[in-house]
């Protein structure tokens, strides 16, 4: 898929984790790659088959044009030889019917007023008759249907393998998941460690032998492999322990405040085919969380196929695959007219923002990039900068208001929720002063940025003290990343029952093991 599709122009880069076949990935099991260093960043030319940088600023366009030698013949692409620079100007100064700012043939009227602020109302949760135990929580979530069917798939895919299964239990299992957790949060260098005599770690040396836990990882398995050809699914693999999680998850009551934003799951192996790809400045699926961090839906990202078993109407078939995803994971939202959604540059633009409030009726604010707020013609980043910090401008048309920004730099947002008044301040360091100064800003940017990090917090408490799931075969950090993503979920709802009865929650690490 090109990435004009997904992002439109812009400087970002996009990482697709995914299979290319979901039959890979299953040979030579036992020998996994070695452990790498995690901070490991490779290079553009390291591995083209690799790394994928979609797209690039008009700056970088103008200097690759101007500094460097024509490509060698063996190295263009059909179609690909040359690029073409437009400026935005231009193109807003074009009466043209295909332009982002027109619509039926018309160009879309942007006026200097504001919108109206949709009051959101405060969330708030019956309290439980009393705090249950965190395991109970992790349990809600990961449930033991989950584990009853970890263990027919590890039993019935070791059977196909050596002609006689490895007889695992559900017990056994639970017993295996425990001492992956445990590992999360007392990590030694190799797994052969917890039961080196000079080492010995006896919380997890004395629940299983070491011989056993690695049977168990070598054949542990979630999906049958013998009837997955033709399938769309590239997450064959792994794909129905996601749908079980999934309807979990939507069964946890949300604030009124969403965040959609995008996951990633780190692997380094070479099975996960050639749509491998990179993300610069990102830690790979994308998620809706609610602003206490919460993830209550997502949505495996496949390239093209991603949507093959969800119904689309034609509308949002003509939407940016950026938008598709948002607008996918709203329709799972139980209050949408209550609720507010809040999403960064990769999917915010003009299309999605009305979409969502015409048809779901969701209220949106979302940074976006210059080329997708409909055609608003907006003060430039230099007049902005000349009037000093904190200068704004902004624009509206049909019910939705465009704003541009001057922090340390320029910001542009798109918003149906929330509008420039009342006016509000930020804190900001200023070199001058050499001290914190009041920057003032419009009522969406405060909004904007208390209630965006759901998702970000999620992550963190993920990688916080995160599953040992390094291997060759793709699906197994997925894995990792379920019960990472349990262990956070089950915690965060431990904390808020345990809030509403005004009782002291454990620390995550206690909940963790």
């Amino acid at each position: 898929m090109e990435a004009k599709r997904f992002y439109g122009a812009g400087p970002r880069t996009f990482l697709a984790l995914v299979p290319e076949n979901p039959q890979d990935s299953d040979a030579d099991l036992s020998d996994d790659d070695p452990v790498e260093d995690p901070d490991y960043l490779p290079s553009p030319t390291e591995e083209s088959g690799e790394t994928s940088f979609e797209s690039m600023d008009e700056e970088e366009v103008a200097s690759t044009s101007s500094s460097s030698q024509p490509p060698s013949k063996k190295k263009r692409r059909k179609g690909k030889n040359s690029l073409k620079t437009v400026s935005l100007d231009e193109l807003q100064d074009t009466p043209d019917p295909s332009l982002p700012g027109a619509k039926n043939g018309r160009r879309r009227l942007w006026l200097r007023e504001d919108i109206e602020t949709f009051q959101v109302l405060d969330s708030s949760f019956n309290p439980p008759d009393a705090v249950k135990t965190p395991f109970q929580y992790f349990q809600t979530l990961f449930t033991v249907e989950m584990i009853k069917y970890i263990t027919e798939q590890t039993n019935l895919y070791s059977a196909q393998e050596l002609g006689d299964p490895i007889s695992t239990s559900p017990e056994e299992i639970e017993k295996f998941l425990a001492m992956l957790l445990f590992m999360g949060v007392v990590s030694f260098p190799a797994i052969d460690d917890y039961w080196h005599h000079e080492l010995r770690f006896s919380v997890i040396a004395d629940i299983m032998p070491r011989r056993r836990l690695k049977l168990l990882r070598r054949f542990i398995h979630f999906n049958d492999t013998q009837q997955c050809d033709g399938t769309p699914d590239r997450f064959y693999k792994i794909r129905p322990l996601f749908d079980m999680l999934r309807q979990q998850c939507l069964l946890i009551p949300s604030t009124y405040q969403h965040s959609v934003d995008e996951v990633m799951v780190a692997y380094k192996g070479t099975r996960a085919g050639s749509l491998r790809q990179y993300i610069a400045n990102k830690p790979d699926k994308w998620g809706r969380a609610s602003s206490s961090g919460i993830i209550h839906d997502f949505l495996l990202y496949q390239g093209a196929s991603t949507f093959f078993n969800v119904a689309l109407t034609e509308q949002e078939e003509a939407l940016l695959l950026g938008a598709k995803l948002v607008t996918t994971l709203c329709k799972t939202i139980t209050l949408p007219r209550l609720s507010v959604v809040f999403c960064d540059n990769y999917f915010t633009s003009f299309d999605l923002v009305q979409n969502l409030h015409e048809n779901l009726g969701i209220r949106c604010i979302g940074t976006v990039r210059s080329n997708r707020m409909g055609g608003a013609t907006l003060k430039t980043d230099k007049e902005l900068m000349k009037e000093g910090r904190g200068a704004f401008d902004y624009r509206s048309a049909e019910g939705l208001l465009a704003v541009k920004w001057f922090d340390n730099k320029c910001v542009s947002l798109l918003s149906s929720a929330a509008g420039i008044t009342p006016l509000s301040s930020v804190k900001r360091w200023s070199k001058e002063a050499n001290t914190k100064i009041a920057v003032p800003c419009p009522s969406l940017i405060p909004a904007y940025n208390q209630h965006m990090g759901g998702i970000d917090l999620s992550d963190m408490l993920v990688h916080m003290y995160k599953t040992p799931a390094k291997s060759r075969r793709w699906y197994l950090p997925l894995f990792g990343y379920i019960l990472d993503l349990c262990i956070s979920n089950a915690w965060l709802v431990y904390k808020r029952d345990c809030s509403l009865l005004n009782e002291t929650p454990l620390p995550l690490k206690r909940c963790a093991i």
